[in-house]
Order: C-alpha cells, then sequence, then structure tokens
C-alpha cells in the first residue's frame, strides 16, 4: 500500500494551496482518509479528515479555512487550503485506515497507512 501526496509549496499568507494524496494497492472507500501536519518544535497535529460516511471533520485551527474532499473511484483524499497563515507552515502528511473508530480518528497512532508528506511554506 503506498499514499502519495502532492500539491505543497511556497504560498504568501492569505493565498490557497490544494493539496491531493492517492492510495495504491489498496481501497479506503469505505474507510477514513486524513491530513495531519508537522511543523518544526510542534507535536504532529491533526487537520482534518473524511469519515466512510463522507461527513468531514476539521481540526479548530483550520475550520472555515480548509476543506477535506474524497474522490472514492480515485482513492484520493484532498485538502482545499484557503486563507493560509504562517502557523499553517508544516510538513503534510496523509494517511489512511479501513478500522478507525469515530473517537480515534484524531489519533495519528491509529492510522496504518501514511504518505511521504509535502512541505507547505506561508511565508511573504
Amino acid at each position: 500500500v503506498q499514499l502519495q501526496a502532492f500539491g505543497g509549496g511556497l504560498v504568501q499568507p492569505g493565498g490557497s494551496l490544494r493539496l491531493s494524496c492517492t492510495a495504491s494497492g489498496r481501497t479506503f472507500s469505505s474507510g477514513t482518509m486524513a491530513w495531519f501536519r508537522l511543523a518544526p518544535g510542534n507535536e504532529r497535529e491533526f487537520v482534518a479528515a473524511v469519515w466512510r460516511s463522507g461527513k468531514p471533520y476539521y481540526a479548530d485551527s483550520v475550520k472555515g479555512r480548509f476543506t477535506v474532499s474524497r474522490d472514492n473511484g480515485k482513492n484520493t483524499v484532498f485538502l482545499q487550503m484557503n486563507s493560509l497563515k504562517p502557523e499553517d507552515t508544516a510538513v503534510y502528511y496523509c494517511a489512511a485506515s479501513n478500522s478507525i473508530i469515530l473517537s480515534s480518528m484524531r489519533e495519528g497512532g491509529q492510522y496504518h497507512y501514511w504518505g511521504q508528506g509535502t512541505q507547505v511554506t506561508v511565508s511573504s
């Protein structure tokens, strides 16, 4: 199983980026696909996830600015990031699992599969 994330880059504050992550080797249409991020000096942080029902969940810090979605036909999860702030700077990782329970969705340790990470830098 392989997850490949794309779309990171350098953007000015207030700008937008769209990340995508495609899974191969296994389908996650009935599982959970999520995004986490890791900034220097910080612990890994939950960003957003799409539950198997399709319902999205967000960290409070990104609610209203980020939108997570999925295309089950392409086994892909997206993260549209708008109104980016310098504090959004981090390496963003996608994760997936077919056995997450709702109460553990925000816990990175519960995910079995991870992408390689893509750098997002918000700076003027």
